[in-house]
């Protein structure tokens, strides 16, 4: 079981979707997590519907699902489902753990939020570093422009114009 707790956030981590701006896992995986049957852990939640509001859980609609199988391999079967299926947020996968009671979704629940934690600490810190590399991109065009100013400056004092200054002799006509 050791084993499994390092190797379950990794795999999670491939099995969040950004649709509809939101992050969400699909219910196939999450019932494989779980260990119980997607039918099943759905029969569940549609008992308990007042407990997934639309920013738990909402179904995919038919061009979602299309684009989700595209993507998943290990989803192909959901392309025969007369059904969309559903996919839970971070909160409706803490729901879930609520109504199904074993130990399993309580543990698998507490993986699984901290899938989304780290996920959403990784788009901080790429936001954060893109402004910080938007930021360095605009110094340095402000200096390089500073930079090859300073550089044509120096260069008109290594080589001056060649303009005459006063006269030369063969200039003096007698």
């Amino acid at each position: 079981m050791k084993n499994n707790k390092k190797v379950i956030p990794i795999v999670l981590e491939e099995k969040i979707f950004l649709i509809r701006g939101r992050k969400v896992m699909i219910d196939a995986h999450l019932a494989e997590l779980y260990q119980v049957s997607t039918m099943r852990m759905n029969e569940q939640v549609k008992r308990n519907r007042a407990r997934f509001p639309e920013d738990f859980m909402f179904q995919l609609t038919r061009e979602e699902k299309e684009e989700v199988i595209a993507i998943c391999d290990n989803l192909r079967k959901l392309k025969f489902s007369r059904h969309p299926p559903y996919v839970f947020t971070e909160h409706g996968v803490v729901m879930l753990s609520a109504i199904l009671r074993s130990a399993r979704a309580i543990e698998m629940s507490t993986f699984i939020v901290r899938a989304f934690i780290k996920l959403r600490e990784l788009l901080l810190t790429n936001m954060d570093l893109s402004l910080k590399i938007d930021a360095l991109e605009k110094i340095q065009k402000e200096q390089g422009e500073k930079i090859i100013s300073i550089n044509s400056a120096v260069a008109r004092l290594i080589n001056p114009p060649k303009n005459k200054i006063g006269f030369n002799s063969k200039d003096i006509r007698i």
